[in-house]
């Protein structure tokens, strides 16, 4: 079972193998190079699609610095349905064997932290604004038939998603408060705080520890191990959606991209003419029109001059 102290290579591998000899009856079947903790071979399964959720461009971007407050508010949106959804399923199936063991809800659940962010971007009636993408609709219905039909692959979806958040939730809080200017005092990102998690690395090994002591079929297993690699898939489509709608509508600019900042050298004359308005669209300034001016304050004192003349007469 997964949850024995037993190490690699103690079962019997079900996979073929590359390379194969022909057996004399008497040796024992091939050891399965599989680690034997759940969480291993988790990690080891999923490394080469969490790469490919690193390297999409909307990620590369926010670890790069380079978020607007348009594709902040974008994402963790997609976040509060999905977790909303996984939480969902969580408590569904908390007294649940398959998955009661990882069970911590006041360390883990992001739901409230979610609402608090939402009222912060989208205001007080939150719930009729927040966005609802194509991609966060399919990672939401993927979650709702795991947790109610399958929720054995449960824990592969609370595997990718809060240990994530542990890991790189804080690097990522800092660059969004940068970015963005956002408060020291965490309003806009209460997503990323784990208030009840003293040691973010001592809880990883405590969850993982729970995770090995899932016991679970060889064919259970493999089945969790490739929900976990189609979690990171659901993750990288919404990344591509978030990008394409972010390319979609640029209109809205964090300050360190405002346009103004990003003109070439040289363009200075062109800048000078120009201020910046609410939403980030150039308008040509009062001294960029004099021309225009000067047209309108002669042609208004010669037809003051010409009423005044009538007047007289």
């Amino acid at each position: 079972m997964a949850g024995s102290e037993a190490q690699s290579g103690d079962e019997p591998c079900s996979e073929p193998l590359l390379f194969t000899l022909p057996l004399s009856p008497s040796l024992p079947p091939p050891l399965c190079s599989i680690p034997q903790d759940l969480s291993e071979a988790l990690k080891e399964a999923t490394k080469e699609v969490h790469v490919q959720a690193e390297n999409a461009e909307f990620m590369k971007n926010f670890q790069k610095g380079q978020v607007t407050r348009k594709g902040f508010k974008l994402v963790m949106a997609s976040l509060y349905h999905i977790y909303v959804a996984l939480e969902e399923e969580i408590e569904r199936n908390k007294e649940n064997p398959v998955y009661a063991p990882l069970y911590f809800p006041e360390e883990l659940h992001r739901r409230a932290a979610l609402e608090r962010d939402m009222a912060f971007w989208y205001g007080p009636r939150w719930e009729d604004a927040i966005p609802y993408t194509q991609a966060t609709r399919r990672y939401v219905r993927r979650l709702h038939e795991v947790g109610r039909k399958e929720p054995e692959l449960l824990v592969a979806h609370a595997y990718t998603r809060y240990l994530g958040d542990l890991s790189g939730g804080q690097v990522l809080k800092k660059i969004a408060q940068k970015a963005l200017d956002l408060p020291s005092s965490g309003e806009g990102v209460d997503f990323f705080t784990f208030p009840n998690v003293a040691s973010a690395t001592k809880f990883k090994q405590l969850y993982r520890s729970r995770m090995n002591t899932l016991e679970m079929t060889p064919e259970v297993r493999q089945r969790v191990i490739e929900e976990a690699k189609a979690a990171f898939l659901l993750n990288i489509q919404l990344f591509e959606e978030l990008q394409e709608l972010l390319g979609q509508d640029a209109e809205d600019q964090s300050p360190s991209q405002a346009p103004g900042l990003r003109r070439r050298v040289g363009s200075g004359v062109r800048d000078a003419a120009l201020t910046e308005t609410p939403r980030g669209k150039p308008q040509p300034n009062l001294l960029s029109q004099a021309p225009l001016l000067r047209w309108v304050l002669t042609l208004s004192f010669v037809v003051a001059t010409v009423a005044v003349g009538l007047y007289v007469m």
